[in-house]
C-alpha cells in the first residue's frame, strides 16, 4: 500500500507555474520594500507570465483535469491523455475553445451518494461538484 493515498494534483504545469509565480511575488515584495514602481510592475508581469505558462502547459497535457484522476495518471511525469479534447468543467480549456465532450472525471468516490443536497452550492451545477467533494476517508485519517 502506498503512503500517498490521494491525487494531490502535483503536475509539471502546477509546479512550473508555482515556481514562476514565486519569483514574481518576490520581485513585487522587493519593489514594495524599495518603493520601486518599476519592480512592482515587473513582478506583476512575471506573475502574469506564470499564469500563461501554466495554462499553456495544461493545454499541452502537463496539467490535470478538474477533480480526481485515475490512479495510473497520478505520476508527475504522466501526461494527461484527455487534454487535446478539453476537460469538462475546465475554465482554461473553455477559454482555449476546447469544450470537453466526454467527462474526464468518471471515477466516483466512496460515499458520493451521501453528498446529496446539503452544504454550500447544493443543487447547483451538473453533479461534478458532488464527485469532487466525495473524497473517501481512510480509517487511519479518520481518527
Amino acid at each position: 500500500m502506498s503512503a500517498h493515498q490521494y491525487d494531490e494534483g502535483h503536475t509539471v504545469a502546477g509546479w512550473t507555474g508555482f515556481g514562476i509565480a514565486t519569483v514574481g511575488t518576490a520581485v513585487v515584495g522587493l519593489g514594495v520594500c524599495l518603493v520601486s514602481g518599476a519592480l512592482i510592475v515587473g513582478g506583476l508581469a512575471v506573475v502574469a507570465v506564470s499564469v500563461l505558462v501554466t495554462w499553456a502547459l495544461h493545454l499541452s497535457g502537463w496539467g490535470k483535469p478538474p477533480g480526481r484522476r485515475p490512479r495510473e495518471e497520478w505520476g508527475m511525469r504522466v501526461r494527461d491523455s484527455s487534454a487535446r479534447e478539453g476537460h469538462e468543467g475546465c475554465v482554461g480549456c473553455r477559454v482555449a475553445g476546447r469544450r470537453g465532450g466526454r467527462p474526464s472525471n468518471t471515477a466516483v468516490g466512496v460515499g458520493a451518494e451521501a453528498v446529496g443536497g446539503t452544504g454550500a452550492g447544493a443543487g447547483v451545477g451538473t453533479g461534478a461538484e458532488a464527485r469532487v467533494a466525495a473524497e473517501p476517508v481512510s480509517v487511519e485519517s479518520a481518527g
